[in-house]
């Protein structure tokens, strides 16, 4: 079936149900879970504060240090599961979420792309727009997206 199964993790609600749903697939499987936390461009810019009086490499090495946690957890959640599992932080700058997310799928190479979706419509999605949908249209393997309840 599956023997290398990619998702990407953020902590959100949505992608912790993708990371529990690949989980179940891995196990199932007897698949390798390689769980993927992205840094790009468009997550950084939001989160700085050009009145906070830091400068924007420690801006990014404490979004690193959250990224690190967040796999960390995520890991924690695999190996609980007895599912072979690796890590990725993908903090190169310079693609967007769905490109780096594409990028390391083929690399590796995965047979499956497992994400959490928001489901947002109209204005929110044309605002912030859409890693999952991105990834769908451009994944040369299948991608599995887990709504958020």
């Amino acid at each position: 079936m599956y023997s290398h199964i990619i998702v990407s993790v953020d902590s959100s609600h949505a992608s912790n149900r993708a990371l529990d749903e690949a989980i179940k697939i891995a196990k199932a499987s007897n698949a390798t879970l390689r769980i993927i936390h992205v840094l790009d461009d468009l997550s950084i810019s939001l989160t700085a504060n050009p009145y906070a009086g830091y400068y924007m490499g420690e801006l990014i090495e404490t979004l690193r240090r959250g990224g690190q946690e967040i796999l960390n957890q995520a890991r924690v959640r695999a190996a609980s599961a007895e599912v072979p599992v690796e890590t990725i932080l993908a903090d190169d700058l310079g693609l967007s979420v769905q490109e780096r997310i594409i990028e390391a799928a083929q690399e590796w190479p995965a047979d499956l792309i497992v994400m959490g979706t928001h489901g947002r419509r109209g204005i929110q999605r044309a605002m912030l727009g859409s890693s999952a949908e991105g990834v769908t249209r451009m994944s040369p393997v299948p991608v599995l997206l887990v709504r958020a309840a």
